[in-house]
Order: C-alpha cells, then sequence, then structure tokens
C-alpha cells in the first residue's frame, strides 16, 4: 500500500529486529554460569577479554611511556622546583618593603657566589637545593662540581647559606627568582655574597685613616 499510494506518507514506524544476537550470548552465559557457578564465570570473562588482545597491547605502550619521561626527567629534571612555583609563593615588591629584613636591602657586587638568610630552623640543604640547583647543569661535570651549598645551622651565622653557582649569569638569575620566595613561611633574602679582597681594602683604608 505505501508504494502505491506515495503521497499519504506520513511518519514512518522503524524497527530494529536484534533479537538472533542476543539470546545466544544469554544462552552461552547461562550454561557457563550453570556449569561452573557465577564467580568462576566472573573469572573467566576476564580471562576472555585479557585473551582478545587488549590485554597484551597495553604494557608496551606504558613500558615506552615511562621511558620517554624518563629521557625527559633527564634533560628537565623533575626533583628541582619550576619558575612557576618560585614566582607563585614570591613577595612582591609590595609585601617585600612590609618585612624588616629586606629594609635597605641590596643585591651586591655580580659574582657566582650568593647568599642567603632569614631561612627557617627547618631548612636543609635538599631544599636548597631543590631550588637552587634549577641553576646548575648536571649534566655538565664542570658545574656539577662548582655548585656548593653550605648551610649555617648553628651559632651566629644560623639561618644563612653560601650558595656557590657555575657563573655569575647564573647566580644572577638565582638572585632575580628566588628573591622574597617563602621557603617554611619565611621569606628568603637573596644576595651576592661579599668577596674576601673588599674587606681587606676596607681594613687597609682604616689603617691609613
Amino acid at each position: 500500500d505505501v508504494f502505491e499510494q506515495p503521497q499519504h506518507v506520513g511518519h514512518k514506524k522503524i524497527e530494529f529486529h536484534i533479537t538472533t544476537d542476543i539470546p545466544a550470548v544469554l544462552q552461552i552465559n547461562s550454561e557457563k554460569e550453570e556449569k561452573n557457578g557465577k564467580r568462576v564465570h566472573l573469572y573467566a570473562t576476564t580471562e576472555e577479554v585479557n585473551n582478545t588482545g587488549f590485554g597484551r597491547i597495553f604494557p608496551a605502550p606504558s613500558s615506552n611511556d615511562k621511558m620517554e619521561t624518563e629521557e625527559e626527567d633527564d634533560e628537565i629534571p623533575s626533583e628541582f622546583i619550576s619558575r612557576r612555583d618560585l614566582e607563585r609563593n614570591r613577595l612582591s615588591r609590595e609585601e617585600m618593603e612590609k618585612f624588616s629584613v629586606f629594609k635597605n636591602y641590596e643585591p651586591g657586587d655580580p659574582n657566582c657566589r650568593i647568599y642567603v638568610k632569614n631561612l627557617a630552623k627547618q631548612v636543609q640543604e635538599k631544599d636548597l637545593k631543590f631550588i637552587f640547583g634549577r641553576y646548575v647543569d648536571f649534566q655538565s661535570e664542570v658545574e656539577r662540581n662548582m655548585f656548593d651549598i653550605r648551610l649555617m645551622k648553628e651559632g651566629r651565622m644560623k639561618g644563612q647559606a653560601f650558595i656557590g653557582l657555575p657563573n655569575e649569569k647564573a647566580a644572577a638569575k638565582a638572585l632575580k627568582e628566588a628573591n622574597g620566595y617563602v621557603l617554611f613561611e619565611k621569606p628568603m633574602v637573596v644576595q651576592f655574597a661579599r668577596s674576601a679582597r673588599p674587606k681587606q681594602d676596607a681594613s687597609e683604608g682604616k689603617r691609613k685613616k
């Protein structure tokens, strides 16, 4: 009738007949349940899924991913702080002005050693390495050997540290990015370390006077 009267085409009813597949699956499952019990059936289906090939495919890329991440970690060591985290936890200039430790702050004369003060009691060498290690190329033996941390934990120098970096450029970058960084709720004061020569010159000047 539909083909003979095309002008009266209205809403057609579409039906899907998929009864042949479903009973077969249910029948197989019910047979397994009757034969081995429900719990065994669950294990059996898990084995079937693993045996389909997907289980064998997954381990290969995951191991490759691991190798890739390890290679990336070698290039950009993850054990050091990121620049984003440094900026996030660093005081602004306005905030620094509120702290007495930054009063009359002067960076000092540029050199490859920096001086850090106002460190919290719980700060350890590994914490300083975590921050200042990012300015060292650990693949270079020369730079690795020049990187030196001396943290003072006793006496009048307590809460201070001297850090040797590979060059003046690295020290300048460390000073710029780490000065005012809040470590264990205390902002670090980072300056260029004073060399021994100016002190000698000053003492000689006093003698001349």
